[in-house]
């Protein structure tokens, strides 16, 4: 039978339970199964444990999350045995045939194995046994892959991080078939395949392993792993600890701007310790945590299965569990992550590696009922015990939802290195960046925000310059516009001063240094503040960013003001660009557009925009209004008449179109020292296309103008078209929520406790 009709899957699991008995009991280890030996003995005992299989099997049939998860693999995993297996030498980048199969081949292993465990059929069992044989032949005559792009290459796959991926994985297969292989097959397998293969991945490959990077955290798990289930105590101690007595003389750089750690900081432990706040947030962003997180959690599950005396999960005061909770933070509304320094647009938590977080945060953290509704989205459980908790918890209707409120994530492995904040009111989302450097896919773009509307951007951060996996582009890697573009700081919503990147776009210089909080608040749901200082993006310059979601009744949507106050020792050229989305509706300042388009600069990202048009300020604010997905939005923003305005387009000097054509507006502001942007960014109307009818189309903002700026305060006053007028006042250098402040402006006096002002 390769398939069991949808309807009598639950009932046809339930027979299979009753009919077959349970065979996860290693013979060779002891009978006393209350000692700790024997627990550590017994398989399968990485994620899917022998006490887990047994407690699935009697809820079979009657958990529908869980069954169906279950219906879905076994109909995946019975067409692959029934194509036969596909062996093919190792020749190809990411997205070519071979390393597409490869990698096919390692998450069919792990669901076999599953499988095999769950539905007790050998037929799964013997798929896996002939799988692994045949890695276990081919694997001893393999030479490096030929591909030599990377900076440590592998044998199955061009780098040495793929490899750890199919090992992390193949791993939990071999732990379901253990006791299904005799002692001979296993002795095979081992010393001509595992052992061999951790080897390299590791000894063979330290500027690979030894690092404090997502790429070494795969190659931690792995050797880790397989470690587990042989019961290699060397191993193991190699992937918690790192390798010891590495005797190297230099640096050796990678050509992903990372350093191979030679001063004790390596292994599994080193790569929570380090990249990870006391908050969770983990250095690299989002996108790259998302990536790590699969081996962090399934090699963390092992060691609290199989080494339970470590008390994994409670590390560094638990901060993996942590970590969860952050990166679901950094999601929009459609659950998609922010893209923070490298980190493709559209990767979300429907991911798999999200599934495997979501599961195993509710089962081994506080059973978050608001996680049980991100899995009901998902639509997907793991099927292993951390599954069965939360389908469970679905079937009992315990679910909540998972609320996502404004969070401030501090950055650094002590919480001392800036953060990132996230401001949320109603449908708007900004995402302030004021974190570190981001390890080697950190971008130079300090003090930068992007914004969204109910998962829309309304005013974009780049991402990255990489079509994944896929090969016509670069063999799926990263392409140079990653450093030409995307990483320089004209790429951002942020300050770029003489047309040169922040920390000049070295990372030596960048991973040295890192803006500091002026203060955050999120209290108010209506006016929550984010405020951040950096002082060593350029010699001599400080820049202060103050950034203000605020719910107004005189406005139809909360809007967002940006105080950008620049203090320098040189006279310079600002640059202020705003990446916006969607189609030009008016403007209030005249602009001429070239009938040859020429790029903005010759380096650092400038190369990369073509200049559209061109124009002058004409008075103390310049209006610039868009439309993007029927919805209406103004830039407002205080100006003088000798600040120049560019609208941009990325796409300049890319003739192999590797670059998204997105617009931009730019505002320059020349020969200044001393200066102070001030924004207001709104949100408004709507476009019906069906009744043809546009709704509140135009600004509700007369006019935004600075009435004091000193060293210690920056106050606005926003003029709504009604002249209804509020003022902001922020504390510049005395922001604690304590602290009582007066001013005076124009003769008037303003008192108030804390950070801000607004009335």
């Amino acid at each position: 039978m390769t398939g069991y009709k949808k309807s009598l899957i639950p009932v046809l699991i339930t027979v299979v339970f009753l009919i077959f008995s349970c065979k996860n009991e290693n013979t060779s280890a002891s009978p006393d199964n209350n000692s700790e030996t024997a627990i550590s003995q017994e398989h399968p005992k990485l994620i899917l444990t022998a006490q887990g299989v047994k407690d699935i099997r009697a809820q079979l049939g009657s958990i529908p999350i869980f069954d169906e998860s279950l219906a879905k693999v076994k109909e995946e995993i019975d067409a692959e045995i029934a194509s036969g297996i596909e062996m093919p030498i190792p020749k190809d980048y990411s997205g070519g045939y071979t390393h597409a199969r490869h990698k096919r081949n390692w998450f069919v292993l792990q669901k076999a194995g599953v499988l095999y465990q769950i539905l007790d059929d050998e037929k799964y069992a013997k798929y896996v046994k002939d799988m692994l044989m045949q890695y276990e032949e081919i694997y001893k005559t393999l030479p490096l892959h030929p591909k030599t792009r990377s900076y440590a290459r592998g044998k199955l796959f061009w780098q040495c991080l793929n490899d750890s991926n199919w090992l992390v994985y193949v791993s939990q297969a071999y732990d379901c078939v253990y006791n299904y292989l005799t002692e001979e097959e296993r002795n095979k397998l081992e010393n001509n395949l595992f052992r061999p293969f951790a080897d390299h991945i590791s000894v063979d490959s330290p500027q690979f392993y030894q690092r404090v990077h997502n790429h070494s955290t795969w190659g931690n798990a792995a050797v880790g792993m397989i470690g587990l289930v042989m019961n290699d105590e060397e191993l193991i101690n190699r992937a918690l600890y790192g390798i010891k007595d590495l005797k190297l003389n230099t640096k050796e750089k990678d050509d992903d701007g990372g350093f191979l750690n030679k001063d004790g900081k390596a292994g599994f432990l080193a790569n929570i310790e380090e990249p990870f706040s006391p908050d969770g947030y983990y250095n690299e962003g989002p996108y790259y945590q998302r990536y790590a997180m699969y081996p962090f959690l399934v090699f963390a599950q092992g060691l609290h299965n199989v080494k339970p005396e470590l008390k994994i999960f409670e590390y560094k005061e638990g901060v993996l569990l942590k970590s969860i909770n952050a990166l679901l933070n950094l999601s929009d509304a459609d659950g998609e992550f922010f893209p923070l320094n490298d980190g493709q647009k559209g990767m979300s938590y429907y991911n798999s590696a999200l599934v495997t977080a979501v599961d195993v945060s509710y089962h081994y953290g506080k059973q978050d009922p608001g996680l049980l509704s991100i899995a009901k989205q998902q639509n997907q459980v793991l099927l292993d015990d951390s599954g069965l908790a939360v389908a469970l918890g679905i079937k009992n209707g315990e679910e909540k939802p998972f609320n996502k409120s404004s969070i401030n994530l501090s950055d650094g492995s002590d919480g001392t290195q800036g953060g990132v904040g996230v401001l949320r009111n109603e449908d708007l989302e900004l995402v302030f960046k004021y974190a570190a450097q981001g390890s080697s896919h950190g971008h130079y773009d300090k003090l930068s925000y992007s914004l969204y509307e109910n998962g829309e951007e309304v005013l974009q951060d780049y991402g990255l310059s990489r079509f994944v996996n896929i090969e016509q582009k670069g063999g799926g890697n990263y392409l140079k516009e990653n450093k030409t573009w995307a990483k320089q700081t004209i790429a951002h919503n942020t300050l770029v001063q003489n047309e040169t990147s922040h920390y000049n776009g070295k990372y030596e210089i960048g991973s040295q240094h890192h803006p500091e909080l002026n203060y955050f608040s999120s209290e108010n749901k209506d006016v929550q503040v984010a405020s951040a200082k950096e002082m060593n993006a350029y010699l001599g310059t400080e820049m202060l960013r103050t950034m203000a979601v605020i719910k107004d009744e005189n406005f139809e949507k909360p809007y967002l003001l940006d105080i950008m106050k620049v203090t320098s020792n040189t006279t310079n050229q600002y640059d202020f660009p705003y990446y916006y989305f969607g189609q030009v509706l008016e403007t209030n300042f005249e602009y001429s557009s070239p009938t040859t388009l020429k790029p903005l600069g010759g380096e650092n990202g400038y190369q990369h925009l073509f200049v559209e048009g061109t124009g002058n300020a004409t008075g103390e604010n310049t209006k610039f209004s868009w439309m993007n997905n029927r919805k209406f939005y103004t830039l407002t923003t205080v100006t003088n008449t000798k600040d120049e305005l560019l609208f941009t387009r990325i796409g300049a000097s890319d003739p192999e179109f590797n670059l998204r054509r997105d617009p931009a507006l730019l505002l320059r502001r020349k020969d200044s020292k001393n200066t102070t942007f001030v924004s207001i960014i709104e949100t408004h109307g709507s476009y019906s296309p069906i009744s043809e009818s546009a709704m509140n189309s135009k600004s509700s903002i007369k006019t935004i103008k600075v009435v004091l700026d000193s060293n210690d305060y920056t106050a606005v006053e926003i003029t709504h078209i009604d002249e209804n007028k509020k003022l902001f006042i922020t504390s510049n250098t005395n922001a604690s929520k304590e602290v009582k402040h007066k001013v005076t402006i124009d003769g008037k006096n303003y008192e108030w406790s804390g950070s801000y002002y607004f009335k």
